[in-house]
């Protein structure tokens, strides 16, 4: 009977992959975790990257940044991105004149719409200590109805993130959705996740030696996914999970998942979500429904640029003491801690 409860629980397990593979409605997901160094005056890393710096096996990569590793000004259209930070700092700017920085859990949530071009880079703020840095990409698609939408920006501060705090000693954010009557906070008005119908859920749980936590069954057709991206193998519903390996979960079924090792935490990415169903196009940062809207967002992009770019640099970055702040339509906002990054 147990045998069978888990293989009801535990659909099929795979080794993880770099970026992720991720079911319907998302599009992408990819673990950044990167042991900068300090960063000299300038916020700069010791090595220049070479535009496309992205090996798995050094400590840290440059991405396609210069001297400060990230992502300089690129494009994007027809979905949405959720960055969701852990430890290490951000500097974002777009072309809607948005704009801000910050981390250590908090979550930048952008609606990429009918086109948007931002920059996400890396400073390198710390001058006499290493710049940890470790987060989480997610694209999340959007219903062919609303992939023109306008661009939206909005941050969700950690301090105002729900956290869930077990008996057991496991700890759980809530970056998107509903569990247990836990609420998220609220996403942009035009994504997946806006409609409570769609149980679109995303979750950073965190498990120590001996602890535990349950996922609840979806109210409906969800596809419900885990990454155990550190630390060692947990039991889901009596079902083996290992290290560095992702499993598909049934959303109709409770999911009990244990960290019985003794030493070491299980840090766990669970993505949830009622599928789209639609045909899914993409080229490299475009994400439509058809082959034609996308040769149509290239030229859109080529036309006009998606609005430009307001800023003096590809790859701007703000002052090294410059606080945690998000700048949106004018106005410029703190977390409620205000306190220095």
């Amino acid at each position: 009977l147990a045998s069978f409860i888990a293989m009801s629980v535990v659909k099929s397990v795979e080794k993880l992959s770099m970026p992720f593979s991720t079911p319907d409605p998302f599009l992408f997901a990819v673990y950044h975790l990167d042991n900068y160094p300090a960063g000299d005056e300038k916020m700069q890393a010791p090595k220049r990257g070479n535009g496309a710096d992205f090996d798995p096996s050094a400590p840290y990569r440059m991405y396609h940044g210069g001297r400060i590793p990230g992502f300089p000004q690129h494009p994007h259209r027809g979905f949405e991105t959720i960055t969701v930070t852990m430890e290490g700092l951000v500097d974002h700017c777009d072309s809607m004149g948005n704009c801000g920085r910050y981390g250590h859990g908090d979550n930048q949530w952008m609606t990429a719409g009918r086109g948007i071009v931002h920059g996400e880079m890396f400073p390198l703020v710390n001058a006499d200590k290493p710049n940890r840095l470790k987060l989480f990409q997610i694209w999340l698609n959007l219903p062919s109805r609303n992939k023109m939408v306008e661009p939206y920006f909005t941050m969700h501060w950690a301090e105002l993130i729900p956290k869930i705090k077990g008996d057991n000693g496991s700890r759980v954010s809530v970056y998107a959705g509903d569990i247990g009557g836990v609420q998220g906070l609220p996403p942009p008005p035009h994504s997946w996740a806006a409609d409570p119908a769609n149980e679109v859920m995303v979750l950073h749980i965190v498990l120590p030696p001996q602890s535990s936590f349950a996922i609840p069954a979806a109210k409906g057709n969800v596809n419900r996914r885990m990454y155990l991206f550190t630390g060692p193998a947990v039991e889901v519903s009596g079902s083996k999970v290992p290290s560095s390996h992702s499993a598909d979960l049934n959303g109709a079924a409770e999911a009990h998942i244990k960290n019985p090792a003794s030493d070491g935490d299980a840090e766990i990415l669970v993505l949830q979500g009622r599928p789209i169903g639609e045909p899914v196009a993409q080229h490299g940062p475009f994400v439509m429904n058809t082959r034609q809207e996308i040769a149509q967002a290239f030229r859109d992009y080529q036309t006009d640029g998606f609005g430009g770019w307001p800023w003096p640099s590809d790859d701007h970055t703000f002052p090294r003491d410059k606080p945690r702040f998000a700048k949106s339509g004018g106005k410029e906002i703190s977390p409620p801690s205000a306190c220095k990054a």
